[in-house]
């Protein structure tokens, strides 16, 4: 995997080969199979990430990308076609119901609420140096994937919407605000966005590990103010 943009006399290039040992290491070194809590490995993988520079960038769009593309290669297996990946919503609204939301076992064992989130985190908080470094309009458009699908899970997949779920959409429309504002055009919002921003339902957000309410999340609030500012 490849990306080129030109702008302003200089190519960038969104792979390297240390990025690609640092996205290795981060694979085996954090994840489901550990069992320290998923907020803590994320911060951990974010300082690992945000201390290679560069390399650390690259890495984390690496993430991003590897997430998205194998989210999508799954959806559309279970479908048997390919899927829009620019709207997965129709695909739950489906008569017959929609596919499985298989999200925490995909086949490149990149975990939702760790290595997502970790690479979000240093894409956010960087953006400025983000959108220099990589190809930023393929990078925010698996940003918006990304939380399309999270917010997917718990509207139509029965997803358990805890801490960890909405602390991602959370840290998700965060790094897609920086990012578009870090880039000297931004590009349309997707119509899951528009249309979660329509609305303003407030969910009840779950303690990961007990079944009480700790806290509430109202994505369409969130990503007006984010987003529309």
């Amino acid at each position: 995997m490849r990306w080129f943009r030109r702008g302003a006399g200089k190519e960038q290039q969104t792979d390297s080969t240390a990025a690609r040992a640092l996205v290795d290491d981060v694979r085996d070194r954090y994840g489901a199979h550990l069992h320290n809590p998923f907020r803590s490995q994320a911060a951990a993988c974010a300082a690992q990430l945000a201390g290679a520079d560069e390399d650390g960038l690259l890495a984390a769009a690496i993430l991003l990308h590897q997430f998205a593309d194998d989210a999508h290669r799954d959806i559309s297996t279970q479908l048997g076609h390919l899927v829009d990946r620019s709207n997965y919503r129709p695909q739950w609204r489906h008569p017959r119901g929609g596919p499985r939301w298989n999200l925490f076992v995909l086949p490149a064992r990149l975990h939702p609420y760790v290595h997502v989130s970790a690479a979000a985190t240093v894409l956010g908080e960087q953006a400025k140096n983000a959108v220099r470094a990589t190809a930023p309009v393929p990078l925010l458009a698996h940003v918006f994937e990304i939380l399309d699908l999270t917010v997917i899970g718990w509207e139509f997949a029965r997803v358990r919407p805890d801490t960890d779920l909405a602390g991602l959409a959370h840290r998700l429309i965060g790094t897609a605000r920086d990012l578009r504002a870090a880039m000297s055009d931004e590009p349309p919002l997707p119509d899951p966005v528009r249309e979660l921003m329509r609305r303003n339902n407030t969910i009840d957000v779950y303690d990961p590990q007990a079944p009480h309410v700790v806290g509430h999340f109202n994505p369409g609030k969130e990503m007006r103010e984010a987003l529309l500012a």
